[in-house]
C-alpha cells in the first residue's frame, strides 16, 4: 500500500556509515541508509496490518450495507460492497508484496504524498455510500454506520507507522460524516453528531500520539539497523582485504563462525571447522584454552600453528558474548598471521644482540649474559667470572693493511676465541678491538688461568690474510663474582681495572682483579687533574671529517672529532679520555667547549656546509645541554638547522625518560639529531618514531661486510628501508674504496663519510677544501 521515500539504488555508495562524521563515509550515504531502512520498516510494519485493516474495512462495510439494506437500492449497495471490497483486496496486495521485496536496494521509493492520497481514496470509498444515505436512514442504521465509523477510526492504528496517513484517513472519515450530518441536520439528534465529532476527535488525538511514538521507534529501528550494515560492511571490508580474520565460539569453545581466511590457512574447508573445539582446530594451544575458559578479554595471544604451509605464528584477540540475561554464550574476536612480524622482530632482536662483524653477541648482550651469570653464582654460591681482551698491536694493523684486513684479522680472533673457550664459557665483542668471555662457572681459578693462558697463545699465533702475516698480541683483565663486585657494572669496572693493570705490566698477560689495583685509581685522579688542566691550557683540538653527498659527491658538511694533545703523552685518544670523562663528571665542560669549537668553525664556513658533533649519553643526562647548545648558535650566530649532534645508541640503556626529553628540546631548537653506529649497540626502535633523529649512521663494520656478505647487504637495506619509513637520512661510515661507495650509493646511503673522501683534518685544512669546492663550482 504505502512506499515511503528513499534514494534510488544507483545513488547509493556500496559503503555507508551508520552515523554522520564517521571517517570515511559521507553524510549523505549515512542519511540514505537510514531512510533506506526507515522506509523498509514502514512497510513491514504496514503489512503486519494490511490484512485486519482490509477486513475490518470489508467487516464494517458489510455492516453498513446490512443496516442500509431497507432504504438503499439493493445494486448499489453490491456495487459499493465490491468496489471497497476490490480496492482494498489491491491496496493489501501492494503491501504485503513490497513487504515481500523487503530490501532498501529493491525496494522502489514512491512520492511522499501518495500514502496520504490512497488513505484518503481508501476512506472516501468506504464512507462515499454511508455519507450519501445517511439522512435518510431510521436511527438504527445510523446508529450502526456511526458504529462502524468509530471502529473505522480506531484500525486506522493500523496505519500509525505512517502517521499522515493515519491522520489522513481519520479526517476524511470525520469529514464524510459533518457532510452527511449537514445534509440531514433537520431531522438529526444534535447529541449524535457531538458524539461522532468527540468521538473522531479523541481518536485523532490518540492516533496521532501513538503514531507519532511509533514512527520514532521506526527510526530508532532504522538508525540500528544502518549501524549494523556499516558494521558487517566494514567487518566484510576486514576480511577480505585486512590481514585479520573473525571467530566466534560458543560456551562450550565450539566454532561458530570463522572466517574464510582462516580456514585457508590451516587447509580446511568451513564445513570441516565449524561445531569443533577451536582450540583443538589450531592445534591444542594449551594457553588458548586456558583463556577461554577464564571467560575474561584477552589480546594480542600469539601462538605457534603447524600447517600445510610451515609453521605459522598467529595472534588472537577475543571477548567474551554476554546475552541479555547475564548468560555466558561464547567468545568472539579477530586474529592475525603475525609470522612475518616475529621475523622480523627476530631479526631485530639478533641485530641489536649481535655484533655484525664477528656474529658473537655484542656489549649489550655479554652484559645480559653477565647479568645472569652473577644471579646464578648468588643462588648457587659457584662464582662466575669476565675476562676483559684487548687486542695488542691491533691498531697498526688498520694503518698498514687497512681496515678490510683489520676486520679479517678480527673476525680470525672471533673464531679462534670461540674454539679456545668452548663450553666453559661464552665470547662477545665489546666493540673495536675488545671481547669479552663470560664464565658462568669459575670455581675453579685455575681452570680459569689455563684458559686464559690458551687465549693468549691462541691469539698471538699469526694471521695469514691474502699472503700477508700479521702478529698481535691479547692482554687479559679478569674479575670474579660475586667476590669482586656484586652488579654487573662493578664488576665490569673491576675486570677492566685490571685489564689496564694487565696493559701497564707490558701487555700479553691476564691480570686477575685485586686490591692493589684500587691504586689505579689514583692514576685516573691524575688523567682527571691533566683533563682540568688540558680545558684551562687549550690542549684539546678538533679536526674535521668530510661528509660527501652520494649523489653528486658534493661537500655537505664535516663531523667534528676531539684529540687531546698531552704534554708528555702525546696524542691521547678519545677512547680513553672520554670513558674518564663521563665518570668523573667532566663530560659536560669537555662536551660544552667542543659544541662551541664546532660553531665557532661552522659560522666561517658557508651556509651550506654543516658541522656534526659527538654527544655523550652522560651529557643527555644534563637538562642544561639545549640551553647551552642554544647559546652558543646564538654567540657564534650559526643557523640551528646546520648543527648536528650524534648520538650512539648506548642512550637506550637505562632510564630514557629525561634522554628523550632533552632530546626533544634540542630538536625544537632547529639542530639536527643522528643516530650514529647504528645496528652495533642496543637500538630501540620504539624511539625511532618519536620525531626526534633526523639520521641513522650505518657503522663502518657493516660498509666493509657488505662487499662480500650478503647478510651484511641485507641488513644496510633494512636501515635505509627503515630510515625511509620515518623520512631519515642515511649516511654510512667507513667508506674506504671507490666500491664501497658504490656499493652504498646503489642501496641507498644519501651521505658517505671515510678515508675515501678524506681523513680528520684541521680547521684550516677543513676551509680550504670548502673554499676549494666553491672555487670548482664557481668555475
Amino acid at each position: 500500500m504505502y512506499h515511503a521515500p528513499v534514494a534510488p539504488e544507483s545513488d547509493a555508495p556500496e559503503t555507508l556509515s551508520a552515523e554522520a562524521g564517521e571517517p570515511g563515509f559521507t553524510d549523505t550515504g549515512s542519511e540514505r541508509l537510514r531512510d533506506a531502512h526507515l522506509h523498509n520498516g514502514q512497510i513491514e510494519a504496514r503489512a503486519l496490518f494490511a490484512p485486519y485493516f482490509a477486513v475490518s474495512a470489508v467487516g464494517t462495510a458489510g455492516m453498513c450495507g446490512w443496516a442500509m439494506l431497507d432504504e438503499i437500492p439493493v445494486h448499489f449497495i453490491i456495487g459499493w460492497l465490491a468496489v471497497v471490497l476490490f480496492v482494498n483486496w489491491v491496496a493489501c496486495r501492494h503491501v504485503m508484496s513490497a513487504a515481500a521485496i523487503g530490501s532498501s536496494r529493491t525496494a522502489r521509493p514512491r512520492h511522499a504524498l501518495f500514502p496520504i492520497g490512497e488513505a484518503m481514496v481508501l476512506a472516501l470509498v468506504w464512507a462515499s455510500l454511508p455519507t450519501y444515505g445517511f439522512a435518510t436512514l431510521p436511527p438504527d442504521a445510523q446508529f450502526v454506520i456511526g458504529g462502524a465509523m468509530a471502529g473505522m477510526i480506531v484500525a486506522s492504528l493500523s496505519l500509525a507507522s505512517v502517521p499522515a496517513a493515519a491522520i489522513a484517513w481519520i479526517a476524511t472519515l470525520t469529514a464524510a460524516f459533518c457532510v452527511a450530518y449537514f445534509h440531514g441536520s433537520e431531522r438529526l439528534d444534535l447529541r449524535l453528531g457531538l458524539t461522532f465529532v468527540m468521538l473522531a476527535a479523541i481518536g485523532i488525538f490518540g492516533v496521532t500520539r501513538l503514531t507519532q511514538w511509533i514512527f520514532a521507534q521506526l527510526k530508532v529501528i532504522a538508525k540500528t539497523r544502518a549501524a549494523a550494515e556499516s558494521i558487517r560492511l566494514l567487518l566484510k571490508e576486514y576480511e577480505h582485504r585486512g590481514v585479520g580474520w573473525l571467530w566466534q565460539v560458543d560456551s562450550e569453545n565450539r566454532v561458530i563462525y570463522i572466517s574464510s581466511r582462516m580456514t585457508g590457512l590451516i587447509g580446511r574447508s568451513s564445513a570441516q571447522v565449524v561445531g569443533h573445539s577451536l582450540p583443538a582446530t589450531l592445534g591444542g594451544n594449551s594457553v588458548l584454552g586456558q583463556a577461554l575458559l577464564s571467560r575474561q578479554p584477552f589480546t594480542n595471544l600469539e601462538m605457534e600453528m603447524r600447517t600445510r604451509r610451515g609453521t605459522r605464528w598467529i595472534s588472537l584477540s577475543g571477548d567474551p558474548v554476554i546475552d541479555v540475561t547475564g548468560q555466558f554464550q561464547g567468545f568472539r574476536g579477530v586474529g592475525s598471521d603475525v609470522t612475518e612480524v616475529r621475523k622480523t622482530q627476530e631479526r631485530l632482536t639478533n641485530l641489536a644482540n649481535m655484533d655484525v662483524l664477528s656474529g658473537l653477541p655484542n656489549r649489550g648482550r655479554v652484559r645480559e649474559l653477565l647479568g645472569q651469570a652473577l644471579d646464578g653464582a648468588e643462588a648457587t654460591n659457584v662464582p662466575c667470572a669476565i675476562m676483559f681482551l684487548d687486542l695488542d698491536g691491533f691498531k697498526p694493523v688498520n694503518d698498514t693493511f687497512g681496515h678490510p684486513k683489520g676486520d679479517a684479522v678480527l673476525k680470525s680472533v672471533s673464531q679462534r676465541l670461540v674454539r679456545e673457550v668452548g663450553t666453559i664459557g661464552e665470547v662477545g665483542r665489546m666493540g673495536g678491538d675488545e671481547f669479552a668471555v663470560v664464565i658462568r662457572d669459575a670455581q675453579s681459578r685455575k681452570r680459569v688461568e689455563e684458559l686464559a693462558r690458551n687465549i693468549i697463545q691462541a691469539i698471538a699465533e699469526p694471521y695469514f690474510i691474502d699472503k700477508a702475516e700479521i702478529r698481535i698480541g691479547v692482554s687479559i683483565g679478569c674479575a670474579f663474582g660475586p667476590i669482586d663486585g656484586k652488579s654487573v657494572d662493578d664488576l665490569i669496572q673491576k675486570a677492566d681495572l685490571a685489564l689496564y693493570q694487565a696493559k701497564d705490566q707490558g701487555r700479553g698477560i691476564c691480570c686477575f682483579f685485586n686490591a692493589e689495583m684500587a691504586n689505579e685509581q689514583e692514576d685516573r685522579l691524575r688523567v682527571e687533574q691533566d683533563m682540568r688542566v688540558a680545558l684551562a691550557t687549550g690542549q684539546f683540538r678538533l679536526l674535521f671529517q668530510p661528509l660527501i653527498s652520494a649523489v653528486d659527491q658534493s661537500l655537505m658538511g664535516f663531523e667534528a672529532l676531539i684529540r687531546w694533545q698531552h704534554p708528555t703523552r702525546g696524542i691521547v685518544s678519545p677512547m680513553e679520555f672520554i670513558p674518564l670523562a663521563e665518570e668523573t663528571g667532566l663530560i659536560m665542560e669537555l662536551g660544552d667547549w667542543v659544541i662551541d669549537e664546532a660553531c665557532r668553525a661552522a659560522a666561517v664556513w658557508p651556509a651550506g656546509i654543516t658541522v656534526a658533533v659527538n654527544v655523550s649519553a652522560k651529557q643527555l643526562v644534563f637538562p642544561a645541554l639545549p640551553n647551552t647548545v642554544s647559546e652558543a648558535l646564538a654567540r657564534h650566530r650559526l643557523q640551528a638547522n646546520r648543527l648536528e649532534l650524534e648520538v650512539t645508541e648506548s642512550i637506550f640503556l637505562g632510564e630514557n625518560a629525561h634522554t628523550l626529553d632533552v632530546l626533544q628540546r634540542l630538536r625544537a631548537l632547529g639542530v639536527g639529531i643522528a643516530l650514529d653506529d647504528f645496528g652495533t649497540g642496543y637500538s630501540s626502535l620504539g624511539y625511532l618514531n618519536k620525531a626526534v633523529f633526523h639520521k641513522l649512521k650505518i657503522d663502518g663494520s657493516f660498509v666493509r661486510e657488505a662487499a662480500d656478505n650478503k647478510e651484511a647487504v641485507a641488513i644496510i637495506q633494512s636501515i635505509v628501508q627503515l630510515a625511509k619509513s620515518f623520512r631519515m637520512t642515511v649516511t654510512a661510515e667507513g667508506v674506504e674504496t671507490a666500491d664501497d661507495f658504490t656499493r652504498m650509493r646503489d642501496l641507498g646511503v644519501n651521505q658517505i663519510q671515510g678515508y675515501l673522501f678524506g681523513r680528520p683534518m684541521t680547521f684550516d685544512r677543513a676551509t680550504e677544501l670548502v673554499h676549494g669546492v666553491q672555487q670548482r663550482m664557481s668555475a
